[in-house]
C-alpha cells in the first residue's frame, strides 16, 4: 500500500496553489475530489512502498554476497581438483 503521506503532500501542494488564486465557490469540494482521484489512481498502479523496496534491495545484496562466496568456494574446489 502507498504511504498516505504522499496524498496529503500532493493535496497540500494543490491547496497552497489554490490559495494563491482568488477564492471560488466549491474550492474545498474540489480539493477533496482531487485527493480522492489521486488515491484512486495510485491504488490502481502496481507500486511498492520505500520500505518494501529497501527490504528487497537488502535481500538482493545478501544474495549477491552469498553467490560470490559460493563462486569462490567452487573455484577453490576446482583448483584443488585440478591440482591432484
Amino acid at each position: 500500500m502507498i504511504d498516505p503521506k504522499i496524498f496529503e503532500t500532493i493535496s497540500a501542494n494543490m491547496a497552497q496553489f489554490m490559495q494563491s488564486k482568488p477564492d471560488f465557490p466549491g474550492q474545498d469540494v474540489m480539493q477533496q475530489q482531487l485527493k480522492s482521484m489521486l488515491q484512486s489512481s495510485f491504488a490502481k498502479l502496481d507500486l511498492v512502498t520505500r520500505d518494501e523496496f529497501d527490504a528487497q534491495a537488502a535481500v538482493l545484496q545478501r544474495t549477491r554476497e552469498k553467490l560470490e562466496q559460493l563462486e569462490a568456494q567452487v573455484a577453490a574446489l576446482e583448483a584443488k581438483l585440478n591440482a591432484e
